[in-house]
């Protein structure tokens, strides 16, 4: 499945990235710590994550994720976005828990990491 095709089933607000969107998602990964998503998280997951400052950006590059997903209505620090711009992550929004975005990503088939 593409970040588009769960971009478009969740109702997901692209805010960076957009080019990117055809990326494959191999997977799913949630967590608000880094360093749990450094050691876990794998090329090619969705991150599911409350964060949204700039170092969000340099993790999904460092791990080479298919994007970044922000719950919560947390709203991402410009830097952020203009970081992701630059580094071509999509990040998308949303104003749902991070609980029901996990909920509706394994709905639609997309494991996580064991």
């Amino acid at each position: 499945m593409t970040l588009k095709e769960i971009a478009h089933r969740l109702s997901l607000q692209i805010r960076a990235g957009e080019t990117e969107l055809g990326r494959e998602v191999t997977g799913g990964y949630a967590s608000d710590l880094l360093s749990c998503v450094m050691a876990r998280a794998r090329r090619g997951n969705i991150w599911v994550t409350l964060q949204a400052h700039p170092n969000i950006v340099a993790v999904a590059v460092l791990l080479e994720l298919a994007g970044i997903i922000i719950t919560e209505g947390v709203e991402p620090e410009p830097a952020t976005l203009q970081r992701a711009q630059v580094e071509h992550i999509p990040i998308l929004t949303t104003v749902r828990t991070t609980f029901t975005v996990v909920s509706e990503l394994a709905q639609l088939g997309v494991k996580g990491v064991d």
